[in-house]
């Protein structure tokens, strides 16, 4: 398992790590993911909880960091479930209930909704957080949201690559942020590669990042927040003021 870290901004400190399998030679989720069938899936998933359960514990995951572990809506919504499993082995790897969130991955289309609801309120009286993964893209949408509200949503990379740079994510963004503040939903963008994006989003309101400006995932190793790339916080604020008007012609004034 690797784990990257999502990190507060305005802390600047951990909020928790995204537990992602690995190769055996370090290959991605996506070639691991291609030699996994229909018939064994679920068996997969289970273990793979199971093993960034037993990882985090070993390697000392902090009682304030959360855990985020990524499940399809299908898995959640079969009858026997991996998250019991996933549970059992917080309580042996000495983890929170409070510290995990279950991630619904874009995958593949909820076709259960009302089921996947009444998990998610199982989980929050269980003390366990919520969320929904590539928050914009796929099948992860406004039409998922409305069926149930998670703790978190995660604003999908595709959404913030170059935000600074583009009036139709930037608004698609504020929407997004202005749903999520009505419904008392907390969100982090994830894909974050600039210190721009981070600005620009950081005006928005977004407090929680991830993506590999501040740190790319690590086989077997939770990196701390005395290692992690957090962007100059004059610098993020001067990124993220807007231009200021200049007269035709003229140079626009120094800033800062």
């Amino acid at each position: 398992m690797a784990f990257q870290p999502i990190v507060d901004i305005t802390a600047q400190t951990v909020f928790g790590y995204e537990a992602l399998v690995r190769g055996v030679n370090g290959e991605g989720a996506e070639t691991v993911l291609s030699h996994v069938t229909p018939a064994n899936f679920m068996a997969f998933e289970a273990a793979c909880h199971s093993a960034a359960m037993a990882s985090a514990g070993r390697l000392g995951l902090d009682r304030t960091h959360h855990l985020s572990l990524n499940f399809l809506p299908s898995g959640l919504a079969a009858e026997n479930n991996s998250v019991s499993p996933a549970l059992a082995m917080a309580n042996a790897s000495a983890i929170g209930t409070d510290q995990l969130i279950v991630e619904i991955t874009e995958a593949e289309r909820v076709t259960q909704p009302v089921r996947i609801a009444a998990l998610f309120a199982d989980y929050r009286r269980l003390g366990l957080k919520t969320a929904i993964d590539d928050f914009g893209v796929g099948y992860a949408g406004l039409g998922l949201l409305a069926d149930f509200q998670p703790d978190y949503i995660k604003i999908a990379m595709d959404l913030v690559r170059d935000v600074h740079e583009s009036r139709a994510r930037a608004s698609i963004t504020r929407a997004i942020l202005q749903a999520a503040r009505d419904l008392s939903i907390q969100v982090i963008a994830e894909g974050v590669e600039s210190p721009s994006e981070v600005a620009a989003l950081r005006a928005q309101g977004v407090t929680l990042f991830q993506g590999f400006l501040f740190a790319r995932p690590t086989v077997d190793r939770l990196i701390p927040p005395s290692r992690i790339c957090f962007p100059a916080a004059r610098s993020v604020r001067r990124l993220a003021r807007p231009p200021r008007p200049t007269l035709a012609g003229a140079q626009p004034l120094p800033q800062g």
